[in-house]
């Protein structure tokens, strides 16, 4: 029933305000017009009524005229007068004066009949009805045709209606009166109108009785017409549209009809149906990417335009070695505990390339950035952290698996080779001195002949254990390949190269490895000196080691001292 009681935020309210208007204004433009015709027709009916007693009292005061009853005449508008629909009742001249109230007509008659055809009256008197010029009575005597006139009474209360009726002279009427003027007299009535007036009055209360009524009936059916088909449907849809905002998606509206309505119910219909299956399939990414966030194994930390950290995977936690809610606190540029190094990150322009950062005793790839919508403005930041220590440790194993002989703890032939040539060229540039030692285990072949070739390499192992721990950080200690070594001696000179040749010599010949001793032989090449390149500075090398193997071994030999 609250949609009866109009609230006009309510398009119910409105449709049926402004209906109800339009039927209103209509159904009383239509019930005035027919009022106005109901009265309309009361009053022509009224005045034909009376225009047709009218003629009867013309043709009776006619009649009796005719028959020479003048005083009949006289007694039947006496009588006349006393009807109360009359509210007056005159017989006049075409002057105006009242007939039969003197004996001038009396006379006047008589002595054209030529004879006392009718006896005078015993009391006379004059009684002026209408004024002599009254257009109204010049109007009738002129034309010999009725006229009706409608006013008040003298008290302005009572409506009135005035019939004057023209009595016509007529050939009959010759024998007694002149031929002179058609209208030989006036018949005066006065009606009142009140039975009009309340026949009227009746009418106007019909017709707004009958105005209210259908106005109830036709805004009933309206209102049931709008509720059950427009507002009842459009509240379904609303009501319907408010669970869908609220997250439930499977809302449907029953579908009345074709029209306008009905392809709305449809289309709210297919729309909750397709925005089902997108918030299914949204739902299912979500899922998904959910779980490659918590699952990753790289750190995210991600903020929204404001600079708010929204977002910190179990990764970021760990890696960062901070809680979710220490890192929101300190705010993004804090993450790494560098807020200046953050602040570079996010602003350098080729910012594709993860910085690498130490942190809390783990190597981190750090790549953050600044994300842009499609008009440039910021939509917020991001940073992805991955934990590169076990890389960056494999990355050094493989590098000094690929530089390191793996029986001797020293640098393989490659290194060698590649130190060489750098050495090489770079005393060359710079006009600086080094030296080359090589040298071999003596008897080498007898220690894998007589004890197996296990005892070769427990040889081979304490030679490098004694070059590690004689040659300085500088120095390159390579084996060259068997039982051959060779040493790079970087801004050595003889006098060092052969204080570290002898130590050398020395330290090996005092060695006991498993019971058995060992001696070494040594050639040492200082450049310059000697070579024309670095591959001529290893021949001599070799060809100096050879030298002290003639020699005796357990020796040094050098040239290019």
């Amino acid at each position: 029933m609250s949609f009866f009681f109009f609230n006009f935020k309510h398009i119910g309210s409105r449709i049926v305000l402004l209906t109800g208007l339009s039927v209103l204004v209509g159904l009383g433009v239509l019930s005035a017009y027919h009022t106005q015709r109901q009265e309309k027709l009361i009053t022509e009916q009224y005045e034909l009524t009376f225009h047709y007693l009218t003629h009867s009292i013309v043709e009776a005061v006619e009649a009796m005229m005719l028959a020479s009853n003048a005083g009949v005449t006289h007694e039947y508008a006496m009588h006349l007068k006393e009807i109360e629909e009359f509210k007056s009742f005159r017989i006049m001249r075409t002057d105006g004066m009242e007939a039969f109230r003197d004996n001038e007509t009396i006379a006047e008659v008589n002595k054209r009949l030529k004879e006392n055809k009718f006896a005078p009256r015993d009391a006379t008197d004059h009684a002026r009805v209408l004024p002599q010029g009254d257009k109204d009575l010049l109007q009738v005597v002129r034309s010999g045709e009725p006229l009706t006139r409608i006013g008040l009474d003298q008290e302005g209360k009572t409506p009135i209606m005035t019939v004057l009726t023209p009595i016509l002279n007529e050939k009959p009427c010759y024998r007694c009166h002149s031929e002179q003027g058609a209208v030989k007299g006036i018949l005066l009535q006065t009606f009142s109108m009140a039975p009009v007036t309340q026949a009227i009055q009746q009418t106007r209360l019909h017709g707004a009785v009958i105005l209210v009524i259908v106005m109830i009936v036709v805004l009933g059916m309206i209102v049931l017409l709008i509720r059950y088909s427009v507002t009842g449907p459009i509240q379904q849809v609303t009501t319907a549209m408010s669970a869908v905002a609220s997250g439930k998606l499977d809302q449907r509206v029953p579908v009345l009809g074709a029209d306008e309505l009905g392809c709305m119910a449809m289309n709210f219909n297919r729309m909750s149906s397709e925005l089902a299956r997108v918030l299914a399939g949204l739902k299912n990414e979500r899922e998904k990417l959910t779980t490659i966030i918590l699952s990753a194994r790289e750190g995210m930390v991600v903020t929204d335009r404001q600079g708010k950290i929204v977002l910190v995977n179990p990764a970021a936690e760990r890696l960062l070695e901070k809680s979710q809610e220490a890192i929101v606190s300190a705010g993004f540029l804090h993450i790494l505990d560098d807020p200046e190094h953050m602040r570079a990150l996010l602003h350098e322009i080729k910012n594709n390339i993860p910085s690498v950062v130490v942190h809390k005793g783990r190597i981190l790839n750090v790549y953050a950035a600044t994300i842009h919508s499609a008009d440039g403005s910021q939509v917020g930041s991001a940073a992805l952290i991955r934990d590169i220590t076990q890389e960056k440790k494999l990355e050094q194993q493989l590098r000094q698996t690929s530089t390191t002989d793996a029986l001797t703890g020293l640098c393989n032939r490659r290194r060698f080779d590649e130190v060489l040539l750098e050495e090489w060229s770079r005393s060359k540039r710079y006009n600086l001195c080094f030296s080359l030692l090589m040298f071999d285990v003596d008897h080498f072949k007898k220690f894998n002949d007589e004890h197996g070739h296990d005892q070769g390499d427990r040889v081979l192992q304490a030679m490098g254990q004694v070059m590690r721990k004689l040659f300085r950080d500088v120095d390159y200690p390579c084996r060259y390949g068997g039982e051959e070594f060779v040493v790079i001696l970087p801004n050595t000179a003889f006098p060092g190269a052969n204080l570290a040749a002898e130590r050398l010599r020395k330290e090996v010949e005092e060695l006991v490895i498993d019971g058995l001793k060992v001696t070494i032989s040594i050639g040492v090449a200082i450049h310059p000196g000697v070579g024309v390149d670095s591959a001529d500075m290893l021949k001599q090398a070799d060809i100096a080691l050879y030298a002290s193997k003639k020699g005796g071994r357990n020796r040094v030999t050098y040239v290019g001292a």
